[in-house]
């Protein structure tokens, strides 16, 4: 099998490949990819170089992992995770991305694509209306700074207080839509002014809403999927993939910087400067992880927003109201995040990037409707190829600290996808496929072609097969957001 690497690249299982310490001087721990061989041969050069470079952070615990939806990212390759000594170990904001709690949340509904169809249209055209996208979208919801702060405090709990939700909501949200620790004090002024506008909205790049179906022969799990309230019988659900926006792209950006600075005090040196970290324990990392929860509840907060609006969208359309529709959240999970957990070493700072969280059936940490079920984790696909819905299960508690993918990854740029297809082109496409696409730039629709993304089957094969996630349903697409 030739891959993208001069490193030795050994077969663990059959789905989990090992770099040893080796083939790289300073790791200090074994670098693990999860991946069919389809899979593995097709992860580009910096996936291998990014993954060993995380094996060399002080402190690291175990292994540092990449899944099979891994590229290369800042820092940590997306589909990265890495857990750290809570005492000795460090924080990296380039171990959770630019855009703090990116995440998925699903909702589903009573209705059948039999009752959507003639309407698909008009729903596409009021959820467009009520979700604002693109870069530099603002909400509808007005904010001074004050109100802003009990955002960064409150996540998606403040939302339900000033109405937009239902209370029942927060029980089927990881941490019940809110993070503990933040802190506004450690928020910069430029990161209040870019966030204060921006609840409600959906952003541009890979973030989307989309309507979905999930047919009766593609649930593969009935007993799971009834307990989560997927019946299959062509029922339309509808799928939301955004996070913090440019509020948790500031808080990232103002935090290199600081540690950049800061590892030179603390005498850390690291293979690539978008490692940039500080001691979880020092007053820096501190800082940092105070503001990172506030911006992981801003994203909490902008889903829960536009849950609401997804709801007045379908009310509007159907003539009934959001409750009558059966429109519950099936499930809400980041996966850009830093967290403390404990496992066997101890309390560790789990690092996920372009990584979700997958509790196992009977973790307290779940909610009690799936604490037999494990924990419902949301897999978003090409908006041409379908997404999956899929359960963390005892495997990944015990091998990946709880933790699995969180899409299809990319295997080509941006750039190179509009190279190969203009917007229209693929808008026209999709509408022969019966999918119905609004998009604020027909440029930014040509990046996020199908052939631009792995095969989702395959990703989705290699955490099933390896066992730290078991496949549920899939779901086909009929309508999508893009910004």
């Amino acid at each position: 099998m030739k891959l993208n690497t001069h490193m030795q690249v050994t077969r663990i299982s059959g789905e989990v490949w090992e770099i040893a310490p080796s083939e790289k001087a300073g790791m200090l721990v074994p670098a693990r990819i999860y991946a069919v061989p389809e899979i593995l041969e097709s992860m580009d050069a910096g996936v291998f170089e990014q993954v060993t470079n995380v094996a060399c952070l002080p402190g690291i615990r175990r292994y540092a992992l990449c899944m099979p939806d891994g590229h290369w990212g800042y820092g940590f390759p997306i589909g990265g995770v890495a857990a750290f000594d809570v005492r000795s170990g460090v924080i990296s904001p380039g171990g959770v991305g630019y855009d703090v709690n990116c995440g998925m949340r699903l909702i589903r509904t009573d209705l059948t694509h039999e009752e959507v169809r003639p309407h698909l249209g008009q729903l596409m055209t009021e959820l467009f209306r009520r979700v604002p996208a693109g870069v530099g979208a603002s909400g509808f919801v007005k904010l001074d700074r004050a109100a802003l702060e009990q955002v960064m405090t409150g996540g998606a709990r403040w939302c339900i207080e000033q109405g937009f939700g239902w209370h029942r909501d927060l029980e089927c949200l990881e941490e019940q839509g809110c993070l503990v620790g933040a802190d506004p004090s450690k928020v910069s002024d430029r990161a209040v002014s870019r966030g204060i506008n921006q609840l409600g909205t959906l952003g541009s790049g890979n973030h989307y809403l989309e309507v979905q179906v999930v047919s009766q022969d593609r649930v593969f799990d009935r007993d799971r999927a009834a307990a989560w309230g997927i019946h299959g019988r062509d029922q339309v659900v509808v799928m939301v993939h955004c996070g913090s926006r440019g509020f948790g792209h500031q808080v990232a950006s103002d935090y290199l910087k600081v540690f950049e600075k800061a590892m030179r005090r603390y005498g850390i040196s690291v293979k690539d400067q978008q490692l940039a970290c500080a001691p979880f324990q020092s007053a820096e990392g501190q800082d940092y992880f105070a503001a990172m929860n506030c911006a992981a509840n801003t994203a909490f907060a902008n889903r829960q927003v536009i849950t609401h609006q997804i709801r007045e969208s379908f009310a509007a359309v159907f003539g009934k109201p959001a409750e009558a529709l059966g429109m519950e959240v099936v499930y809400d999970v980041a996966h850009n995040i830093a967290k403390v957990e404990r496992y066997p070493e101890g309390e560790l700072v789990v690092h996920r990037k372009g990584a979700t969280r997958a509790l196992g059936p009977g973790c307290a940490d779940l909610p009690l409707r799936y604490r037999a079920t494990g924990q419902p984790v949301i897999c978003g696909g090409s908006m041409e190829t379908g997404s999956y819905l899929l359960a963390g299960t005892e495997g990944a508690m015990r091998d990946t600290f709880a933790s699995t993918m969180h899409g299809a990854g990319r295997m080509m740029s941006r750039t190179q996808a509009k190279r190969m297809i203009r917007g229209e082109q693929l808008q026209q496409q999709m509408q022969q496929q019966s999918i119905v696409v609004k998009a604020v730039s027909m440029s930014g629709l040509a990046e996020e072609a199908g052939f631009a993304y792995k095969n989702i089957s395959d990703v989705v094969a290699s955490v099933d097969r390896a066992g730290i996630t078991k496949v549920v349903a899939e779901l086909r697409p009929i309508g999508n957001i893009k910004g």
